[in-house]
């Protein structure tokens, strides 16, 4: 059996056992639509100030964080929501490593520039380090009776 070499030219494309495999940008013309990245909100009328917000409003307890709960991405996220685990509340989160634009839209919702943090009842609280204070002079649990009651 006689085996095809493989050729590659600069626009990206190769050729193997005679089929033609492409590794070129997205905004190639050549690449169909469906395999092309797409923006959930491109044809909504919501921003991501509005999904934001509604995060806030809805969730009694909101995270924006580097990873989710089941698996931190940073030391500060992993200890905000071990801090806020001990309480049993539900808490909602978003991974702003999964899109940097959200990132930006909560930085400027919030006018913080770190993460996690922390909403609680609509209200900004902060990143680890206030949740861990708050934790350890009781703050916290005051702050949280009103969600762990509903």
């Amino acid at each position: 059996m006689e085996h095809s070499r493989t050729t590659a030219s600069a626009s990206g494309s190769f050729l193997q056992y005679g089929l033609r495999f492409s590794t070129s940008v997205p905004n190639d013309p050549d690449t169909h639509d469906d395999f092309k990245p797409t923006n959930k909100l491109e044809n909504s009328d919501l921003t991501l100030k509005d999904i934001v917000e509604q995060d806030v409003k809805d969730n009694h307890v909101m995270i924006y964080m580097k990873g989710d709960p089941e698996q931190p991405r940073c030391g500060f996220s992993s200890l905000a929501v071990r801090v806020l685990s001990e309480y049993r509340v539900p808490m909602h989160s978003r991974n702003i490593l999964e899109d940097p634009e959200l990132k930006k839209a909560v930085q400027a919702f919030s006018m913080w520039p770190t993460f996690p943090q922390i909403f609680i009842n609509g209200e900004f609280i902060g990143g680890s380090d206030i949740i861990l204070n708050m934790h350890q002079n009781g703050e916290l649990k005051e702050k949280l009776k009103a969600t762990s009651s509903e």
